[in-house]
């Protein structure tokens, strides 16, 4: 079938570049409806962003990416379409992080991410972002409701139940609106940071909000793809939580404050990425996402392990779970 969306991406940015003739390949494409396209002339390479305008608006990827530049390295911008949903992107190489990680090398490219990270908390002005306000992480939370408790487990709640999540979402909506609000990429994962010089390239920023201060480092080491032992993760947090005061963040200096935090973020976090990923599976026919759904009950059976305002979460949990179809 021809892609006739991919031919004219391809053909608007040569246009553009004034590359009469290219290679082309499909680089990637993510969770949303974005699609991603490197043309290849010589020794020179760009990156095409597809975006189309009725699932995926460019203007907040442009926006971002003006923000960041010049504060932490991100693709350039050599051209762009937001009415026909087209991006012409700097070609930042294929070395993503969560493909170049390993026992040896995690301490110094995470030092890297948290570098950057602070950069971004410190420096990039977040006048007029979105907000993480309590209807948006509400919404999040209801994701795992909607989508993955109902359309995959099968499973309808019982009133008594549904008072118990509303009382688990409040309080998890609480510990995030209580914490500072800085800069938040709200996808700092090691798949959306590519080794590169400067390290690291920092990507698919476009959801970025004025949010918690925890957000980010959560995401970066408790990611969707990767998993490391929960002491390390702690000592990297914690590497994290120092460097950002040093830097004159405005974070507590309790390390055990900071880890209460971090963990009932996380779980405001996975609940919502679960959620996600059955509704990826479900309205948008992409299954492979769900496949990833365990790694997530095991940051929440962790995180509710050492923290007893989740233990109503933990009987949830396991009551679905016990009624659950699949």
């Amino acid at each position: 079938m021809t892609d006739d969306r991919r031919i004219q991406a391809e053909r608007w940015a040569s246009q553009h570049l004034g590359w009469p003739n290219y290679a082309s390949e499909s680089i990637s494409s993510d969770a949303s409806f974005r699609r991603y396209f490197r043309l290849t002339r010589n020794e020179q390479s760009i990156v095409v962003m597809d975006a189309p305008p009725e699932r995926e608006s460019v203007a907040s990827f442009l926006d971002v990416a003006a923000r960041l530049d010049q504060v932490v390295h991100v693709p350039a911008v050599l051209a762009s379409d937001p009415e026909q949903g087209f991006i012409a992107l700097s070609d930042l190489g294929s070395r993503p992080f969560h493909r170049e990680l390993d026992e040896h090398n995690a301490d110094a490219l995470f030092n890297d991410a948290i570098t950057a990270l602070i950069r971004m908390q410190t420096r990039v002005d977040t006048t007029g972002l979105p907000v993480y306000d309590p209807a948006r992480l509400y919404a999040e939370l209801s994701l795992f409701s909607e989508w993955f408790l109902i359309h995959h487990w099968q499973v309808e709640p019982t009133d008594a139940e549904l008072d118990d999540w509303d009382q688990v979402c409040a309080t998890l909506v609480r510990w995030a609106l209580d914490q500072p609000q800085v800069f938040c990429h709200r996808d700092f994962m090691p798949r959306n940071l590519m080794l590169s010089d400067p390290n690291p390239a920092v990507i698919d920023f476009q959801d970025a909000v004025l949010g918690p201060i925890s957000y980010d480092p959560v995401c970066l080491f408790r990611d969707a793809f990767l998993s490391w032992e929960p002491d390390r993760v702690d000592a990297w947090l914690e590497d994290y939580r120092r460097q950002a005061m040093a830097a004159g963040l405005p974070i507590t200096e309790s390390a055990s404050l900071w880890r209460k935090t971090c963990d009932l973020m996380g779980v405001q976090r996975h609940l919502k990425v679960i959620g996600i990923f059955a509704r990826i599976r479900y309205r948008d026919g992409k299954p492979a996402y769900l496949e990833d759904h365990p790694r997530f009950f095991t940051y929440l059976n962790q995180a509710i392990a050492r923290n007893p305002e989740l233990g109503v979460l933990d009987g949830l949990l396991e009551a679905w779970r016990s009624r659950a179809s699949r």
